[in-house]
This record gives C-alpha cells, structure tokens and sequence, in this order.
C-alpha cells in the first residue's frame, strides 16, 4: 500500500471487484488530497465492445497530455477497465494496438504533478501493457475468495472485524462465526450483510449472536453447508426440507446437479469421521472457541495424518471441522462408517439405474439419519 502512494501510476484489478473498487477508491481520495486541486479525472472504461474502449482510451490519452489548468497536482482514473483481460473487447485488434501505443507512452511520459490509477477486474499478464504497468507503477492485484481457499475463513474473519470497528461496534466469537456462516466466501455480501446486522443492533455497542440469527441471509454457498450441518444435526425434517431447496435450485442452476449434492454430502460425512478419529486420538478437545480450536488443529502431529489430501483432515478448511465438532457426538463410529457405505450405494445408483433421483436421495438420507444403535 505504501509503495501505491508513492508511485504516480498504480494498477488495482483482480476478480474481487468489492475489494477492488474499495481499494481503487482509497487510493484515489487519497491522492486527490495530497496533490489538492480541482483538476481530477475519472474516465469510465466500462466497455461494451471495442468501440467503447477505444473512445476510453483516446480520453485518458487526452487527458495525460492536458496539464492542470491551475497549475497544481492531477489524479487519474480509469475506473472499472475491462478490456485488460481476455474479454471480447480486448481480443480486438485496433484495442491491442492502442493500448502497445499507449504503453510506449507511459515509458517516455513525465509525471511531474500527474498520477494515473487504473482499476480493472482479471487481467491478461501476459501482454505488453500489464507488463509495462507492473515495471513501471505499482500493481495491487486482489483475488476473490473461494471456498477452497484454506485461508478465506480467516481473510473473511479480518474483513468483518475491520468493517464492524469502522462502524464503532463489537461483535461476540459466536456471532462472528454465524455470520461467516451464512454469507460464506463471498466479500460484498460480507460488507452488506454487516451493515444491515449493524444498523439493526441501533445504539448497542455489541452484535450478539442472536442479532446474526434475525437479520442476515444466506447465499448459495452457505445454503449448501446448511444441508451438509442438517444431516451432521441428525435433523430429518431439517434435512429433508434443505435437500427439497437444493433439488429445486438445480432447476435452474446448471453448476448444480444431484451428483454434485451427493458429493457434498459425501465430504461432509468424511469430515466429521477423520473429526471423531481426531477426538479419539487426543489430539482435539471439544472447544467452542474458533480460536482455540484452531490452534488445537496447528499442534496435530502432522505425520500421523494420511498424505492424500482427500483423507488428511488438516487439508479441510478448518471452519467446516469446527462446525462439525458438536455434531460428532451425534453418531457412532460406527454409524459414519456405514453412512458413507449408504451414501456410495446412492452414487451407483444415482449413475447407473433409472430410478428417480429425488427418490434415491431421500432413501440414503433418511438411512442414514435413523439412529440404528446409540450414538457414541
């Protein structure tokens, strides 16, 4: 951040346009401020086709060559480029042409008192202009979180703690892990959902569980752990209205299908068996703490765990297994290993008969939900 502010061009892009646009902000007000003056420029770069990101182009050449009319400092900013990447816009030839001629003069261009932000969503570093950008400014380049990044329960942790201090309030361990809970990897719905819990809580310095439970929503991912958490909760109605819900959304979503619900389940049921294992070896206490819980997980003899990651616990986000904790203690060892018996059984049925999916879905759930022996 420190090398941004004293570089006079910076690129802000990658595929988490939230963190994109807040940073790309900052750091225009920013610099707006240093250099004072009113000669600062936003160009849109928003393009439709390649027409439109050339008439972006010829205004910010336009621009770099028209000095400040009051003599002090100018910012920049092409905001929202999209025509750096692999998109249609940007595969036109008259584009890849204008942005080389543009690059050859930024190379020969004195800054002085202008300063050039351009912030983009993905783009290609494999052409001359990003190339050109990254020897000769600095370039801020910020990932959307995924679900199977170790490490987004953490980053989303950060960013909700951040934006809950910058509006004044606390918020308890519980809440905190609800709220990661229901909005999942996603860092715009995080920022939306935290706005909303907070306004809510009114002049209560502190947001409570209970707070997270009335006011936030849950996306698309989150509803997926819900029918994973519904059978971990030995919940049959719960389970069967969850799995109704996702049957349903695969309508209308081609990257779900019944195979891709049953896959899910299928790890959720493995997680919770390499969790109870994990309890029977000593090397976890239960915790409700997330912190603690965490740190039990870093002290795991390493060694001792399996080295394909589909069967070593430490390769699972560490929030699916503090979930999981306290439902454990509602089957037997016993009991999860014959679940995942139930649930290959509906794999090769699902694949190789004729039978009604929904059908064969519920049959493996209600199962493996129906205690068969106590629970141990």
């Amino acid at each position: 951040m420190a090398a941004a502010q004293s570089n006079p061009l910076a690129l802000v892009c990658g595929d988490d346009d939230f963190a994109v646009k807040q940073r790309a902000r900052q750091l225009y007000e920013k610099w707006s401020a240093e250099l004072g003056g009113m000669d600062h420029e936003i160009i849109e770069a928003t393009a439709a086709n390649s027409g439109d990101a050339l008439k972006a182009l010829g205004k910010l050449r336009e621009s770099l060559q028209t000095l400040p009319f009051f003599g002090s400092g100018k910012v920049i900013w092409l905001r929202d480029c999209n025509f750096l990447g692999e998109e249609r816009a940007a595969s036109a030839a008259a584009v890849t042409e204008t942005l080389a001629e543009l690059a050859d003069e930024l190379k020969k261009f004195a800054w002085q008192n202008v300063r050039l932000l351009i912030s983009a969503g993905k783009v290609d570093k494999r052409k001359t202009f990003f190339k050109t950008l990254d020897k000769l400014g600095t370039v801020e380049i910020f990932a959307a979180w995924s679900a199977d990044d170790k490490d987004w329960v953490e980053r989303a942790e950060v960013a909700a703690r951040t934006a809950i201090r910058e509006r004044k309030k606390e918020i308890s361990e519980e809440a905190l892990a609800e709220i990661i809970s229901r909005v999942g990897p996603n860092a715009r719905q995080l920022e939306s959902e935290i706005e909303k819990i907070c306004l809510f809580a009114g002049d209560r310095k502190k947001i409570e569980l209970a707070d997270v439970a009335t006011i936030c929503s849950r996306n698309k991912t989150a509803r997926a752990f819900a029918l994973g958490d519904a059978l971990g909760d030995r919940n049959l109605p719960a389970l069967l209205k969850r799995l109704d819900e996702e049957l349903w959304e695969t309508k209308f979503d081609k990257d779900k299908s019944e195979i891709g619900l049953l896959y899910g389940l299928i790890g959720k049921v493995r997680a919770m068996l390499l969790l109870k294992e994990m309890l029977r070896e000593g090397w976890l206490k239960d915790t409700r703490d997330y912190n603690q819980f965490k740190a039990q997980l870093e002290r795991v003899p390493a060694d001792k765990l399996p080295g394909d990651r589909r069967f070593n616990p430490l390769a699972l986000n560490p929030y699916v297994l503090y979930k999981a904790l306290p439902q454990v203690k509602k089957y037997s060892s016993a009991e999860l290993v014959r679940a995942m018996d139930v649930l290959l059984r509906c794999n090769q049925r699902l694949v190789s008969s004729g039978l009604d999916e929904v059908l064969v879905l519920q049959q493996a759930l209600v199962q493996i939900v129906t205690p068969t022996t106590v629970a141990a």
